[in-house]
């Protein structure tokens, strides 16, 4: 297919890789039924790399997020951040929800300082991160406004704030733009990847929007269902900024929904 790269090696080299996942399995256990999430999951991101999973429904991507977050153990394999096992939460990755988890009860400002007020950090240094972080997702002017103030868009713009401001080494993000409209998420992918580039994090990415994954990444894991394992890991070579209306984006969406079809 005209513009498509071969198929993609599961990443760098583990000694050299931000994140890697290496053989990862997790099983559910219950007294009336055994179900195999996912089954020797393998690929690695290099560091300040943008990564999507995407995948049929049912295929594991949010087991294998959540399990990468450290808040779920895999049943087999392992996870290393810069070469050491995640063996549970830790500010080395901050997390975007679709949800947008803001607290109603704290204004912008104090969402953000979240993170930071959890670990202690003095409060000079806590309002010169808060302040930079506002500044980065452009809502500084509205630090003093409350959850119920703003729209969508806004509230998702608050979480990213909030995750970077503890400065982690990873940015995790489940379907954080699912709930918002078309229009808003076009401006939302245009802000994370301003962010990106300003900040050179590693950004590992789920959604089910394969347009979506082809817009922000530079390579797309594309996992199969039953149980859940990567199915091929496609290179997305493609300048930035990206069009729909691309031929050889539109390739890229066929190749993928190709695969995920499988």
């Amino acid at each position: 297919m005209a513009g498509l790269s071969e198929p993609a090696a599961t990443g760098p080299r583990s000694d050299d890789a931000k994140v890697v996942v290496d053989g990862v399995s997790k099983v559910y256990e219950s007294e009336r039924q055994h179900v195999r999430a996912l089954s020797g999951v393998n690929f690695s991101v290099a560091d300040g790399e943008f990564v999507c999973l995407v995948g049929p429904s049912g295929c594991g991507k949010t087991t294998l997020f959540r399990t990468i977050a450290g808040l779920e153990a895999a049943t087999d394999g392992e996870i290393r951040l810069d070469g050491n096992p995640v063996t549970g939460p830790g500010t080395d990755r901050g997390m975007v929800f679709q949800e947008y988890g803001l607290f109603p009860w704290r204004t912008v400002r104090e969402n953000v300082a979240f993170g930071l007020e959890e670990q202690d950090v003095p409060e000079p240094e806590r309002s010169r991160r808060i302040e930079e972080m506002l500044g980065l997702v452009g809502l500084a002017e509205f630090a003093d406004a409350y959850p119920k103030e703003l729209s969508g868009g806004m509230k998702q713009r608050v979480g990213i704030a909030r995750a970077l401001a503890v400065d982690p080494e990873i940015l995790l993000a489940d379907e954080p733009f699912g709930s918002v409209d078309a229009q808003t998420r076009d401006m939302l992918h245009e802000e994370l990847l301003r962010i990106w580039s300003e900040t050179e994090k590693t950004v590992l990415f789920v959604t089910h929007d394969v347009e979506e994954a082809v817009k922000l990444s530079d390579r797309v894991v594309v996992m199969a269902a039953d149980p859940g394992r990567v199915n091929e890991i496609v290179d997305v070579d493609l300048d930035r900024p990206r069009e729909r209306t691309d031929s050889a984006f539109a390739d890229y969406v066929e190749r993928i929904r190709d695969l995920i079809g499988e």
